[in-house]
């Protein structure tokens, strides 16, 4: 194996955490954006547009590791099919809880409410994203898989 050929590896346990790290960030501004004290109208506004890019990332995120990231491993690691299923459960449910928080934005709905699905959010995702990078960040460092890391990992 050529340096470069290692280089890109590796690089793809550092884009997992890298992307993990952004969509932790994505959701802090989520949060931010609610803590900001606004008027209600304006404040609904601009969660709908940071929720909207939050969510949009975190579902592309878990799209393309269902889609290439997740059979790529299953074909070179077979031993970890158990891992991949329980990673693509806690992808529906966090997407059942981001459907609840666009709903939740979209009618405006109280800031408690708001509030309960984004720490749902963050306990799942929080919960997802370190038992994911216990489990395959060493896998990666030796996944042999040519693809854009956009299309892998989401747009993040």
């Amino acid at each position: 194996m050529t340096e470069g050929e290692n280089a890109r590896l590796i690089a793809w346990s550092h884009e997992l955490r890298s992307v993990h790290a952004r969509l932790r960030e994505a959701l802090r501004a989520t949060r931010a954006a609610l803590d900001d004290g606004e008027p209600a109208e304006a404040a609904t506004r601009d969660l709908l547009l940071y929720c909207h890019g939050f969510c949009v990332a975190l579902t592309e995120h878990h799209v393309g590791e269902e889609r290439l990231l997740f059979p790529a491993i299953a074909a070179a690691h077979p031993e970890l099919a158990d891992t991949l299923r329980y990673l693509s459960q806690d992808h529906s449910m966090i997407d059942h809880l981001v459907s609840g928080l666009q709903a939740a934005t979209q009618r405006a709905a109280p800031r408690s409410e708001i509030d309960q699905h984004l720490e749902g959010i963050a306990a799942i995702m929080e919960s997802h994203f370190g038992y994911e990078e216990r489990q395959l960040l060493s896998v990666l460092d030796t996944l042999a898989l040519s693809a854009d890391p956009h299309d892998v990992l989401g747009p993040l």
